[in-house]
């Protein structure tokens, strides 16, 4: 089988080397570290030959790319524009989530100017105060904060531009449950638990992940068959009575609550870096499994197998991110780092300068995932891995999987 990943990060990188076990893999646009597994090309998706498309990235699901892709007669891994609207609009995504009667923190959506409804709403809610950007961000248009004038700020700055959804803070572990989906079924994937603020103790701002770590402790089977039960499979429900046949990944992100699980969020790709944590431990055939899902055909029960070991990824970012990262710094010890025992770096921000060295070309720039029998020592060789890197600036978590 010949597979086409369509984007340029770590969660590409680690598709394409998932995929890469049993099938041929081309990457558009790919990055220098794809380009070890894959073939990686400039152009467009829609040039590229291949018999099953992996879209990676929300932006063009958002964008209608495997819509275009399949009214040419292509297999596609990824929904169309109708069901990546659960990612391109969280207003929209929590309608669904109501219909289906999914459960999901209490809520108010507010047009582009309503800063007077959303204040009015905050005021209203008890504390803590979450406010959402309504459409993309990249995992860094949402605030959690304590002091409610912060969040009536700033859901003021965002309405000026866009739409917001305010909603109440809950409390709990959080959980992230990556589901292949076929329109009519899913089956998951081993869950995993990321690691969104910049700094160590989850302070500083939310990014698009520091780290993640897979499995999670607390989060066995009968946690993720009830996610599949209340959550995956009841929205899937929601979406094809709404004329929306979902083909693809339905990433939950979700809260473990005193009073049971809750809906945060969902996105219609892989996580990052989620996906460096999970993919890893599929001990199977994905091509096949993305395929058969591509196809309408995942089977009435079952899923695919999982190593009985634990991955801990942890994300090197360069200096100033999220908010301001600076590019263009040498990148050594890669190859060093590889060579450590179960660990695989991945390639997220990198590029090659005019001298074809490895630089920083982005906000996070690698992701290195350690394995092991049990979390500690994943975690223990992800770090060693870490430390054969060296780039100016970096940051890096130190407190990944730290409390697992």
């Amino acid at each position: 089988m010949r597979v086409c990943v369509v984007g340029s990060g770590g969660r590409e990188h680690a598709l394409a080397d998932a995929l890469a076990r049993t099938a041929e893999v081309v990457c558009t646009p790919g990055n220098p570290g794809i380009a070890d597994v894959a073939e990686c090309v400039a152009g467009p998706p829609e040039a590229v030959d291949a018999d099953l498309y992996v879209v990676g990235p929300e932006a063009p699901l958002v964008d209608g790319l495997a819509d275009r892709l399949r009214a040419a007669g292509h297999a596609v891994f990824g929904p169309g524009a109708d069901g990546a609207r659960l990612e391109g609009s969280k207003a929209w995504m929590k309608e669904v989530l109501v219909a289906a009667g999914v459960p999901t923190a209490r809520h108010r959506s507010f047009a582009p100017g309503d800063a007077a409804g959303a204040t009015a709403f905050l005021r209203a809610l008890p504390g803590p105060w979450v406010v959402k950007t309504d459409g993309l961000a990249a995992g860094k248009g949402v605030l959690v904060t304590a002091d409610v004038e912060e969040a009536v700020a700033d859901a003021a700055a965002k309405l000026v531009s866009g739409g917001v959804v305010v909603e109440e803070g809950l409390t709990g572990p959080e959980l992230s449950v990556l589901a292949v989906c076929d329109g009519a079924r899913a089956v998951p994937l081993p869950p995993a638990r990321d690691h969104k603020r910049v700094g160590d103790g989850d302070t500083g701002p939310n990014t698009g992940g520091m780290g993640a770590f897979s499995p999670v402790p607390g989060a066995g089977k009968d946690v993720v068959d009830e996610v599949m039960e209340r959550a995956v499979l009841p929205t899937l429900r929601a979406l094809r009575a709404g004329g929306v046949e979902f083909r693809g990944v339905l990433y939950a992100g979700l809260m473990l609550t005193p009073v049971g699980l809750r809906v945060l969020e969902y996105n219609v790709r892989f996580g990052d870096p989620e996906a460096q944590a999970v993919l890893p431990r599929i001990d199977d055939d994905l091509a096949e499994w993305l395929r058969a899902a591509a196809v309408g055909g995942l089977p009435v029960s079952g899923g695919p197998r999982a190593a009985e070991d634990a991955c801990v990824t942890v994300v090197m970012a360069s200096p100033g991110y999220p908010t301001a990262p600076v590019a263009g710094a040498r990148i050594t010890g890669v190859e060093r780092a590889a060579a450590v025992p179960r660990v695989r770096v991945y390639h997220a921000g990198t590029a090659l300068d005019d001298e074809g060295a490895l630089v920083t070309a982005g906000g996070r720039v690698l992701a290195v995932t350690g394995r092991g029998p049990d979390l500690p020592s994943a975690r223990a060789t992800a770090y060693a891995g870490v430390a054969a890197v060296q780039f100016d600036g970096a940051v890096v978590r130190r407190d990944i999987a730290g409390a697992a």
